[in-house]
């Protein structure tokens, strides 16, 4: 279990410390849920009255909410984002042990960086690069020439399909397909007429990518996701598809093919967004819109 000091989770998020600096907190929690060994975070007027019933040790909260809570306190100009940067500190990691287990798979060709650790039964076929403090989960898979940076993190059972290349310190989640053949078929008399994909999918870093999620590979070029993407479980973007940097999209949101969409965009959850379609820097979409035309200026739809 990691413990702090007020002292020093303030000096960690830069936070003004109104109490006791040397008050002991065990970890992080609810304002409903807190004990006086955990730090909790106020979000504004609707938690007004779970601030006045909460039991934790510390609040966090900003400067013009702080005369609303007499204990200790953790006062910084964004209490969300502070409180994202905590949870760095609280979070249960694994022991980071580099090893190759027994039952996995792995081709001789293969080149692995310093302390990699690849789990059971894992297959990483030939060609593959794995670069330094990376993890490959049990039961995952790496097709053939799969190039993985550094500090990234490939949960079990997650599929990457050939030729894909992912960035440094990116987190791939259970389940999620990457470089699957898009849906590409010509209909003929004879029924649908399969389009190869010859494209593949390029990741940049710090990517998040969520459960059950697919990216599905180009079909002449590359579907590409940019520096910084976040993006939830149950997605799927289509081939040729190019999300940019920044960019968060929530569950089961659906992106058809040759979809650009700019950076720092938020897309939420269920919409859909029809093929072909640009969409530029800083849009806003909301739940369970359909984006049939392109969108040419910034804003909230």
């Amino acid at each position: 279990m990691n413990s702090y000091s007020l002292k020093y989770l303030a000096d960690y998020i830069d936070a003004k410390v109104d109490g006791d600096v040397a008050y002991i907190v065990n970890g992080l929690a609810s304002l409903t849920s807190a004990n006086n060994k955990h730090l909790a975070l106020y979000m504004g007027r609707r938690y007004e009255k779970q601030l006045a019933l909460s039991k934790a040790a510390c609040i966090l909260l900003n400067a013009e909410d702080a005369k609303k809570y007499c204990g200790n306190k953790l006062i910084v100009d964004n209490p969300y984002l502070s409180f994202a940067q905590l949870t760095q500190l609280f979070v249960d990691k694994a022991p980071g042990i580099a090893s190759v287990h027994a039952s996995a798979v792995v081709a001789s060709s293969v080149k692995i960086g310093s302390d990699v650790n690849i789990g059971a039964n894992a297959v990483i076929e030939q060609d593959c690069q794995i670069h330094a403090n990376s993890s490959i989960g049990a039961g995952a898979y790496l097709g053939r020439g799969v190039i993985i940076g550094s500090n990234t993190m490939v949960h079990p059972n997650v599929t990457i399909y050939h030729q894909v290349n992912i960035g440094n310190n990116c987190i791939l989640h259970s389940g999620c397909v990457i470089g699957a053949d898009g849906f590409g078929f010509a209909p003929s008399v004879d029924g649908w007429q399969k389009i190869h994909q010859l494209g593949r999918v390029h990741i940049g870093n710090d990517v998040e990518i969520g459960a059950n999620t697919t990216v599905d590979r180009g079909a002449l070029d590359d579907t590409i996701i940019e520096d910084h993407v976040k993006i939830d479980n149950l997605v799927q973007i289509a081939h040729n598809v190019r999300v940019g940097k920044g960019t968060a999209i929530a569950a089961k949101v659906g992106i058809a093919g040759s979809v650009s969409i700019g950076e720092n965009c938020t897309i939420a959850g269920l919409v859909g967004i029809v093929g072909h379609l640009s969409i530029t820097d800083n849009v806003h979409i909301t739940a369970m819109t359909l984006v049939s035309k392109s969108i040419t200026k910034a804003g909230s739809y």
